[in-house]
């Protein structure tokens, strides 16, 4: 089917008070994994890229891009093509003619007028391509000296009211938050605010995003999703479940040279990690 919209998906979560999963690309195994798993969930999804991916494949966006545009055509769910933690302008400017319908453009490393200056000028420049923005709001610096820190470092809260004005001021459709998560975890033990993402639900009226939910017990996320969030962000689990399983197989089989062999049972591996995701998000109306 023709790619759907990230907007659109995202929307569509937000009105029926559930979520939608997002899971972070890194090879073809990735996006085809991902969207097995969609697909025998029959749920929707959204393939993202990360500029961290962008670099792993030589600075290039196009290849990997194209190969997800072409297998998420041929998807039997709506599948949508979403440019992750985008810091690049150069790249920013690439995301129309790549496929994507959506960017999250990340200037959360920026004191906070520096960070919704940026954000705007790249909302702006987005609206005015069609695409529609995610952007993120962690803890704002400057007291005692301290820096900002961004949306998933460890500690980091986002302050209702601040968000507000935040949002206001940028006119960005998402907002991903601050509520406990951390990026890259391997363990599941992040332990959500969930009160402070009740407040942060009541005060905004764009959708929230939940970023480093591969750290998030499977409560964590269906509390998450009742309690306003209608994107949630996976990348760590999908690698640690294609590592363990091809870790595995080689352990078993010393003797294997061939690469379909592993990258299978990987992909298989990552298809049940995300189909297993769904069907948490699923448990969970707002």
């Amino acid at each position: 089917m023709p790619l759907a919209t990230t907007g659109e998906l995202v929307g569509r979560a937000a009105e029926a008070r559930s979520a939608v999963a997002a899971f972070n690309i890194i090879t073809l195994e990735h996006v085809e994994a991902v969207i097995a798993g969609a697909e025998s969930a029959g749920a929707p999804v959204v393939l993202q890229v990360s500029e961290n991916a962008v670099k792993f494949r030589y600075g290039r966006l196009l290849p990997l891009a194209r190969a997800a545009v072409a297998a998420a055509e041929r998807a039997d769910i709506p599948v949508a093509l979403h440019l992750d933690h985008v810091q690049s302008d150069d790249l920013l400017r690439q995301a129309p003619d790549a496929g994507f319908s959506s960017v999250m453009y990340d200037a959360a490393r920026l004191p906070y007028a520096g960070n919704l200056a940026a954000t705007r000028a790249a909302a702006d420049w987005a609206h005015a391509q069609g695409l529609w923005i995610e952007a993120e709001l962690g803890q704002v610096g400057g007291k005692d000296g301290r820096p900002p820190l961004d949306a998933h470092a460890p500690g980091a809260r986002t302050d209702p009211d601040q968000a507000g004005d935040f949002v206001n001021g940028t006119e960005v459709d998402a907002l991903a938050v601050a509520v406990g998560s951390v990026h890259a975890m391997t363990t599941r033990t992040a332990a959500l605010d969930h009160g402070l993402l009740q407040r942060l639900s009541a005060a905004l009226t764009v959708p929230l995003v939940l970023h480093g939910s591969s750290g998030v017990p499977d409560e964590g996320l269906v509390a998450a999703v009742a309690g306003g969030i209608a994107k949630v962000n996976v990348g760590t689990a999908l690698n640690a479940a294609m590592t363990g399983a091809i870790r595995s197989f080689l352990a078993a089989h010393p003797e294997a040279v061939d690469s379909r062999k592993y990258l299978s049972v990987g992909r298989e591996a990552m298809a049940r990690e995300v189909a297993r995701i769904i069907g948490v998000l699923g448990r969970a109306r707002r």
